[in-house]
């Protein structure tokens, strides 16, 4: 586990103590690591795999069928 020091205002000291007393965790540390983890499942992007990016691009660039109502699609699927 890695230790940091860092410095809160008074307001970020409190948010932090809500957040305690609100989960019932035993110190900061577990506070601040729930607030670590909302904000990165809130706000950075999973990264995507090539070859999903290359099946996207493939199913972009395919045609599909033109049908006017669903009648006439009903027609082409079932032959």
């Amino acid at each position: 586990m890695i230790q940091s020091m860092i410095s809160l205002n008074e307001n970020e000291d409190r948010i932090l103590n809500i957040v305690k007393a609100k989960f019932g965790f035993k110190n900061k540390s577990q506070a601040m690591e729930l607030i670590v983890k909302a904000y990165a499942n809130s706000f950075l992007e999973s990264e995507l795999k090539p070859e999903y990016i290359e099946k996207l691009k493939k199913i972009k660039n395919e045609k599909g069928i033109s049908f006017k109502n669903i009648s006439e699609l009903r027609k082409i699927i079932e032959g």
